[in-house]
């Protein structure tokens, strides 16, 4: 069972600024090893994680499972769109929401981006993700992608 942590009303002026954060804030949080900040942003650096959907675009940073102490998730909603590179060119693309993946098993991994692809690919459920009010986040998420109550608050 993944933790999940949420958050709203937040603002980065560049992807590097939001993988900052994610590795600080996962590493205060206790999920991942202190190498997991510079893995982060390594991995972007030369997989990037952004993602086009139909209306709107996501980023799903990850790191190599042997950073992580635990399974977790931390999804952010920043206030403003942040540019990320894109998956599969050189484009940078406006993303609306981050979701990153702290992962402790590869195969895992396999299966909650299979899941979030899928699932992320409705444009309702997206909407829904990107105007619920910020205290529905975590349920609405939760409920949608992992199928299960949300096991632990959002600071």
């Amino acid at each position: 069972m993944s933790k999940l942590f949420v958050r709203t009303g937040i603002d980065f002026a560049t992807c590097q600024q939001a993988l900052a954060h994610i590795g600080e804030e996962m590493l205060a949080k206790g999920v991942v090893h202190p190498t997991y900040p510079a893995a982060l942003l390594e991995r972007e650096a030369v997989f990037p994680t952004g993602i086009a959907l139909e209306k709107h675009a996501v980023a799903i940073p990850h790191c190599e499972a042997i950073h992580a102490r635990e399974p977790a998730l931390y999804l952010i909603r920043p206030d403003n769109p942040v540019h990320f590179h894109q998956a599969d060119d050189d484009t940078e693309i406006a993303v609306s929401l981050i979701i990153a993946l702290i992962v402790e098993n590869p195969s895992a991994q396999l299966t909650l981006l299979r899941r979030l692809f899928s699932e992320l690919q409705k444009p309702t459920l997206m909407e829904a993700l990107l105007t619920a009010p910020g205290h529905q986040l975590e349920a609405l998420f939760a409920e949608a992608i992992l199928m299960t109550e949300p096991c632990k608050q959002a600071s």
